[in-house]
């Protein structure tokens, strides 16, 4: 069926005698193979689904069929949910949603339906954009605040990369190379200073710059507010390992550059309002798209809307000021 399916058969999945059922992207992915190469499908499905066991068979059929055209195949639960859904939209509900709750995949109702909405191919108020090298998921602070880096080869930094930081990270290369590991380390802090890093990167080292970004025009919940947690926790999952667009707009007191981040062709603030998982911050940005958005996750009552009026991030920070 293929290297991705074959990898995630052998590395991620393992099922155990008594017929447990490791759930996730990897337990389809190592059904759907063993089924190219046994015709067989798990004996515990027919506990979750209404149809006949010749229906199940043709149903992995017809998913290994679509798994193998995916480019890239799915690696998210919500990719893999998609994929089923997809193939399976004319069957009858109880299967589809036997299926996904067999393998602990998100149920049609949970999934956010994400819009085609694109920027304008110069919008408004455009500072400049950064197109950032893979993000580590420990630089995600919470869920609207993550810190990227650029390498220095991209056109925008080339020209304005400081020569003593061009001239620390060679030298620094040198050292290492030399197992001068004391002074490989006084340079690199150097360039962290600086506001760059060295950073590994398929098995290269990259100097890149760093910046700080605050998502434009929404506000999520603070680490320790109700689903603060869960709002850090999705961002990472949205962008980690990920090379991200960001279009930024200005920079805040903080000095953080704010601005729209996209993911994959995915507009990341969109995500996350639907998800309930951040406001739309009125104060700051008026655009309709997200007031609509924060009332779509508000209907649904997803997230952070599952509290009637819940206490706003703004509000949770004023308190806290004022009670100092």
């Amino acid at each position: 069926m293929g290297n991705a399916l074959r990898f995630l058969s052998a590395k991620l999945c393992e099922r155990s005698d008594s017929g447990d059922v490791t759930v996730g992207v990897s337990a389809l992915a190592h059904d759907l193979y063993n089924f190219e190469i046994t015709n067989q499908v798990p004996r515990e499905l027919c506990k979750h689904v209404v149809s006949s066991r010749k229906a199940q068979c043709k149903w992995y059929k017809n998913l290994a069929g679509a798994w193998r055209e995916t480019k890239p195949p799915p690696k998210s639960a919500e990719e893999a949910s998609r994929l089923v859904i997809r193939t399976r939209k004319r069957h009858q509900k109880a299967d589809v949603e036997g299926l996904l709750a067999y393998y602990g995949l998100p149920l049609p109702h949970s999934l956010v339906e994400l819009t085609t909405w694109a920027p304008p191919s110069e919008p408004q108020g455009l500072m400049f954009e950064l197109h950032t090298i893979p993000v580590d998921p420990r630089a995600v602070a919470d869920g609207d605040t993550i810190t990227v880096y650029v390498s220095v080869a991209d056109p925008r930094e080339s020209a304005n990369v400081p020569r003593l930081v061009q001239v620390a990270a060679d030298e620094k290369a040198k050292a290492r190379a030399r197992r001068n590991y004391g002074d490989a380390d006084e340079l690199h802090k150097l360039i962290i200073d600086a506001g760059y890093r060295v950073i590994k990167l398929q098995n290269e080292e990259v100097l890149a710059k760093k910046y700080r970004i605050q998502l434009r025009g929404i506000d999520a919940p603070e680490r320790e507010m109700p689903f603060g947690q869960e709002a850090k926790e999705e961002l990472v999952k949205i962008v980690q390992k990920k090379c991200l667009r960001v279009l930024v707009f200005g920079e805040d007191r903080y000095g953080r550059c704010v601005g729209d981040v996209y993911c994959n062709g995915v507009f990341v603030q969109e995500l996350m309002i639907k998800k309930g998982l951040a406001w739309h911050y009125k104060a700051y940005d008026r655009r309709p798209e997200l007031d609509k958005w924060e009332k779509e996750a508000r209907a649904k009552r997803v997230g952070l809307w599952s509290a009637l009026n819940p206490e706003t991030s703004w509000e949770w920070r004023k308190d806290r000021r004022e009670s100092r």
